[in-house]
């Protein structure tokens, strides 16, 4: 199944306590009701409260012989007006929407203008300041490729790796808005949105290169920039 949604209102994806509050607790519960099993989505991820999602990706086991193309009109007419069902297929038994992934893009929209966006507001992060590109963009080169982001994450696991691989980091304007885009092979907890954060401090000139490599040489959350607002995230992609 490709999703798309509007976080603005849930929990993030994952499911708890069996509420609705959250994307997997609404898919499941439609799910559910449609084939009579207790069915389990299985997510290309988490996303935290608020974040949006273009294009994600799930999965589950059914022992249903309803076809593919009914369920995909039974879960769309059934869903809210910020949830919709993209698309539905069969996939192999061994399909696995979180383990098979080979890497994943987010994207995050900043308003770069003195005015405020009105229409816009519940989705792009609002920065005043005019931000330098030049410098973001050389900040970002510095956190490509196979790094421990222990400091770029709110995760206080001490057994869970914090080694990450970021294959790149687009950072595009155009009439007043910025588009960056990360991928990588996976993202810790709060990753991307602190990434995000430091390049922003990046573009207000308060960081240079060799400070963002200072950052992750100290593996301390402390050391990097705040984390931005979830409304302006989105997951754009997910490739297997």
């Amino acid at each position: 199944m490709i999703i798309q949604y509007d976080g603005a209102r849930y929990k993030g994806w994952q499911k708890q306590n069996d509420d609705v509050s959250t994307v997997q607790g609404r898919l499941e519960d439609i799910l559910s009701g449609m084939t009579g099993e207790n069915i389990q989505l299985i997510g290309c991820g988490r996303t935290d409260a608020g974040v949006h999602a273009l294009n994600y990706t799930a999965n589950f086991h059914t022992n249903s012989i309803m076809s593919t193309e009914t369920m995909f009109k039974y879960i769309n007419d059934n869903l809210p007006d910020d949830i919709a069902l993209l698309s539905a297929k069969d996939a192999s038994e061994r399909f696995h929407a979180r383990y098979n992934i080979l890497s994943k893009t987010y994207l995050y929209r900043i308003n770069n203008s003195r005015v405020k966006s009105v229409f816009d507001r519940r989705y792009v992060y609002n920065v005043n300041e005019q931000l330098n590109l030049g410098n973001m963009r050389q900040c970002s080169e510095a956190l490509t490729g196979t790094h421990d982001f222990q400091s770029f994450t709110t995760l206080k696991s001490k057994t869970k790796s914090t080694i990450r691989t970021v294959n790149y980091i687009n950072i595009e304007e155009k009439d007043g808005i910025i588009q960056i885009e990360i991928n990588g092979n996976g993202f810790l907890w709060n990753m991307v949105r602190i990434i995000l954060g430091t390049l922003i401090e990046a573009g207000k000139e308060r960081l240079k290169v060799k400070d963002v490599e200072d950052i992750l040489n100290a593996k301390k959350r402390a050391e990097a920039g705040p984390m931005v607002p979830a409304k302006a995230l989105f997951l754009k992609e997910v490739f297997y």
